[in-house]
């Protein structure tokens, strides 16, 4: 199993790559198994790499096993300590082990040219929202596409509208948060350019 050191850059000529965030735990729906197979079956399909989380388990299993199922490029980031709770799988093209959250994190964005966000719990969260963040600043330019799996993600697009009236989002920076209902829409997405908006860090007229 080929390990990597972090940080460490990958053949410039190379396929494309989206990186999925997703859960560790399967869900309470087999809709998101199902969900999570597609969205593996169609990134190898469409010749583009998947970047991931690096473990066998939950979601994050389904869509590797999936991608690598049809012949895709698989590579998986995490970390020394889940590697040591035996959770790392075994068979990917790439395994990057770091030392910690941070680093996989700023790795795995690296590593991609996009985003999809599947169901999923706080870490999930925390990953899409830190690379939505990166973008509102300019630090990157890669379109973030959340697959909204039987309305999992409704009510958080919701909130993020009722942010917006409340002046704590730009609505111009609402453009930055997709959303697509199918795998092939979301593939799609997750690789065109990211729409033009201010980049700005602070806006002055809240006080």
């Amino acid at each position: 199993m080929p390990r990597r050191l972090p940080g460490v850059s990958c053949d410039d000529a190379r396929v494309p790559r989206i990186c999925v965030y997703m859960g560790s735990s399967p869900g309470s729906s087999p809709a998101y198994a199902r969900a999570a197979r597609a969205l593996g079956e169609e990134i190898a399909r469409s010749g583009t790499g998947l970047v991931y989380g690096g473990g066998d388990v939950g979601l994050m299993g389904v869509v590797a096993d999936a991608a690598l199922a049809g012949g895709g490029e698989v590579i998986g980031v995490i970390t020394d300590f889940l590697v040591a709770k035996e959770v790392a799988h075994d068979g990917l093209t790439e395994l990057h082990v770091t030392s910690g959250m941070h680093e996989r994190k700023a790795l795995m964005a690296d590593l991609a040219d996009g985003f999809i966000v599947m169901p999923g719990g706080l870490g999930t969260l925390d990953e899409a929202f830190e690379v939505l963040t990166w973008n509102q600043l300019g630090l990157i330019e890669k379109a973030t596409v959340f697959l909204d799996v039987a309305g999992f993600w409704t009510p958080l697009m919701e909130h993020l509208a009722r942010a917006a009236d409340a002046g704590f989002v730009r609505r111009e920076h609402l453009a930055l948060v997709r959303t697509a209902h199918t795998a092939p829409d979301a593939v799609r997405l997750a690789l065109e350019p990211v729409p033009h908006v201010a980049r700005a860090p602070v806006d002055h007229d809240v006080r």
